[in-house]
């Protein structure tokens, strides 16, 4: 049993109010999280009883995008609102297909650096960095001393950016912290991106969504035309922003696949 299973929590962790984070690994059927994460998350599944799928669908994306990415000669690997970590996580994904890969872990959750920093330990894993920082302030990310020594800011970089910039507002300008992380990242750098959506069932999406409302970040719906505006500028890796199962498949999609709300995909920067 996980200490957080047991009740454990870091002092500077408010259990009284869902993490996105947390839910996620809820959803994922990981034991890391508190019942104020799986009451929310039981309100989005009353819903969208999907979720489940649509977590695990997600993950398979990651694990597909990281290595596409370690085949184009990616090595070093900044991810943002990487989660609690679990099976298929960008870190063990880039660690297996690509051994020596720098990888850098960003989360605003507390609880996420606490359970991180036994990747440390695990040579597998090796070269990883944990840090705590918030997207909404890409400064703070690009500027931290462990980012710096991790990363190599000449070389190609790849930026995850996976079902995380949904939980940025309209009013926070998504594509103004992004174009400040593009423009840190030299030619050759690639972004990847999925994205919750309402444009295949609007009313359960925004009823599902609404459960978010009282975590730690709400979530932002938005439509294919606005998760394509988030690659303006770069080279979009086939087949484009594609419905999440269908983005470079390893096989074909499970049934159910397209009750899957997501949108993804990935670009270079030329």
């Amino acid at each position: 049993m996980s200490p957080v299973s047991r009740g454990w929590a870091p002092p500077e962790v408010d259990t009284s109010i869902a993490h996105p984070a947390r839910m996620y690994n809820y959803f994922l059927r990981g034991k890391d999280n508190y019942p104020v994460d799986r009451a929310a998350a039981g309100k989005v599944l009353e819903f969208y009883p999907e979720a489940f799928a649509m977590a695990q669908a997600n993950r398979e994306f990651l694990g597909r995008a990281v290595r596409f990415l370690a085949a184009a000669g990616i090595r070093q690997f900044l991810d943002i609102g990487t989660g609690i970590p679990g099976p298929g996580g960008t870190g063990e994904v880039a660690h297996a297909v690509a051994p020596g890969s720098h990888v850098v872990c960003v989360d605003n959750d507390p609880i996420v650096l606490a359970h991180s920093r036994a990747l440390l330990v695990r040579p597998d894993l090796a070269p990883t960095t944990i840090v705590q920082a918030d997207l909404r302030r890409p400064e703070e990310i690009l500027n931290h001393p462990e980012v710096r020594a991790a990363l190599d800011f000449d070389r190609p970089v790849a930026l995850m950016l996976v079902a995380v910039l949904h939980f940025v507002t309209d009013a926070e300008d998504p594509r103004g912290i992004l174009d400040r992380l593009l423009t840190a990242l030299p030619s050759g750098s690639y972004l990847a991106i999925s994205h919750v959506t309402d444009d295949f069932d609007s009313e359960r999406a925004r009823a599902a969504a609404a459960a978010y409302d009282k975590a730690t970040a709400p979530i932002v719906l938005r439509p294919k035309a606005a998760v394509e505006g988030f690659f303006d500028g770069l080279e979009l890796a086939e087949p484009g922003v594609a419905h999440l199962p269908w983005w470079r498949p390893e096989g074909e999609p499970p049934e159910g696949s397209e009750r899957i709300w997501y949108y993804c995909g990935v670009a270079r920067k030329p």
